[in-house]
């Protein structure tokens, strides 16, 4: 058996070993270190049903996971009324404030790994369309540390992905230089937006985006879970 002492020492060297290549590890954050799609699909379906909207199969809107509340809104209801996008959005935030921080997840290796990362002197960061207090939240509702240097909600950018905006963002204030930093997300927009940043890419299948979908874009490996990314990189 593994003495806790002598696991400990194995992941540090693991961490160190992801240092030899990467000094900054940037995560998206829904179903990439959480799975909320619960919460997200209670929401979506709350709001759909208050404003007289057929509510659609869980796999149409777990689809949009990803993109802003505007553009699946638009994508779910056809409709163009920015007006009434805009009250949809705000039910959604507002329901999204009762439920979606208790009813995430973080995936099994989630909070071990940004650990182990820290540790090793890897900087952690979070990019994400989801506002960042929201993440802030997550974190303390389910765990008393919060292992992450930084973190880049959609309020803190105008433009949001693929647009590099936000990544590009936490490249200037960490001063890291591109080729120092690996970006990880489990959606096809993740990956424009790693490819539109100039910054390698690691894809985790944790999301509605298929292996062999994320093959269209430039990346160093396509894993089944944040660990299996970082065993192979």
């Amino acid at each position: 058996m593994i003495s806790k002492g002598s696991l400990c020492d194995c992941l540090l060297h693991f961490g160190k070993e992801i240092m030899s290549r990467y000094k900054f590890c940037v995560f998206d954050f829904d179903l990439t270190l959480v799975d909320s799609s619960k919460a997200i699909l209670k929401c979506y379906k709350h709001t759909l049903e208050k404003f007289g909207f057929a509510i659609p199969d869980d796999r149409v809107i777990y689809n949009t996971i990803g993109k802003t509340l505007t553009e699946s809104f638009e994508i779910l209801t056809k409709e163009s009324d920015a007006e009434k996008i805009a009250q949809m959005r705000a039910e959604y935030v507002s329901k999204a404030d009762e439920v979606m921080a208790k009813e995430s997840v973080f995936y099994d290796d989630t909070l071990a790994m940004l650990q182990v990362l820290q540790c090793a002197g890897v900087k952690v960061g979070i990019v994400s369309t989801k506002y960042r207090y929201r993440i802030v939240d997550t974190f303390r509702c389910h765990t008393s540390s919060m292992p992450v240097d930084m973190i880049i909600g959609g309020e803190d950018v105008t433009l949001p992905k693929p647009d590099p905006q936000g990544l590009e963002l936490m490249i200037s204030k960490f001063g890291a230089c591109k080729e120092d930093v690996l970006y990880i997300g489990d959606s096809y927009i993740d990956a424009q937006t790693a490819r539109n940043a100039g910054v390698d890419f690691a894809a985790v299948t944790t999301g509605s985006t298929t292996a062999s979908e994320f093959e269209k874009y430039p990346n160093i490996y396509i894993g089944s879970s944040l660990t299996d990314i970082f065993l192979h990189i």
